[in-house]
């Protein structure tokens, strides 16, 4: 059987650390595919094995021509990821079009196809974080990002897909090699540089009585937990499905600042600041995987703590980085 893997925004955070993972796994026959620009994040790259990079331009020419790759799996990570991306023109042709241009590929070519959804498609969370499929069908983005990512969702689930593919909903993602982000990048890495350059943490205030300041939640899961799933359905299982990619416990910001004192050994300075308005009407409070789909496959690693995973990334990372 052919061994190359296909690996989309294999630049990007979690397609580097994907690469990496399948590097220490023994595979080097793999097709990365990556738009460079002119920044600093053709650096994720370096130390990994590959055959090939190319771009995401170069790669549809590749599958449309008369002789398109052969592959194992198609791990597709390429997409716009920042939720305050304002093209709807742009979402719609990036997280939408393109993806059901791989997927149509990968199914006529039997290649295994697993692409990355989002929790940013539960919109407020009003109908629960659920990933089966009737509360898929009823989820209402706050934003462009989570509306694109779900039209896809939709309709490989009306197409009745999801028997020979696989959608990730990653939820709060932490690690090394995000710093290409920007705005997008976490809490943990924007808040280590900030304590220590400043010693202090700024969070923000919440604007709903339900919640006091700080104690917004979310489901943070590691990386390294992240590329564990993915590849588990890339490479071991056959079986297809849309499933969150969470731990299914929601903690707090100030659980997480928290962690990041501790991991850094400084004493804990939380200062709450107000969010910006137009914010406001599109923050989620609270967000929590469902994890029963995901633990009825054969899947049953245990997911990295929020204590343990902030120590890790601070100590083994951030700690030795200018």
């Amino acid at each position: 059987m052919n061994s190359r893997i296909i690996v989309t925004g294999a630049a990007g955070f979690i397609g580097r650390n994907v690469v990496a993972e399948l590097n220490r796994r023994g595979f080097t026959n793999l097709l990365l595919v990556d738009h460079l620009g002119c920044d600093d994040k053709w650096k994720n790259l370096l130390g990994l094995k590959f055959e090939d990079l190319i771009s995401p331009d170069s790669f549809h020419k590749l599958i449309n021509s008369s002789a398109p790759p052969e592959a194992l799996a198609c791990i597709h990570l390429g997409a716009c990821s920042a939720t305050t991306e304002s093209d709807a023109d742009f979402l719609l042709e990036n997280n939408y079009r393109t993806t059901r241009h791989l997927c149509e590929w990968s199914l006529a070519t039997g290649t295994r196809f697993v692409y990355a959804s989002s929790a940013a498609t539960y919109g407020d969370g009003s109908l629960g974080y659920s990933d089966d499929d009737e509360t898929t069908r009823q989820l209402a983005p706050l934003n462009m990002y989570g509306y694109s990512k779900h039209m896809f969702d939709l309709w490989a689930l009306e197409q009745g897909l999801f028997d020979r593919i696989t959608g990730l909903k990653y939820f709060n993602v932490y690690g090394p090699y995000e710093d290409h982000k920007d705005n997008m990048r976490s809490l943990v890495q924007k808040a280590y540089y900030q304590v220590r350059d400043h010693g202090y943490l700024n969070l923000f205030k919440s604007h709903d009585p339900n919640y006091a300041d700080g104690e917004q939640m979310r489901d943070f899961i590691y990386v390294k937990d992240a590329v564990d799933v993915t590849l588990f359905f890339a490479l071991e299982s056959p079986q297809g499905g849309l499933f969150n990619c969470g731990t299914g416990i929601a903690r707090t910001w100030v659980d997480l600042a928290h962690a990041l004192f501790n991991a850094m050994q400084r004493p804990p300075d939380i200062r709450f600041i107000d969010m910006p308005e137009e914010l406001r009407g599109k923050y989620q409070y609270y967000t929590c995987s469902a994890v029963e789909k995901l633990r009825q496959t054969t899947y049953s690693h245990p997911f990295t703590s929020l204590e343990e995973g902030v120590k890790d990334y601070v100590q083994s990372h951030l700690a030795s980085r200018p």
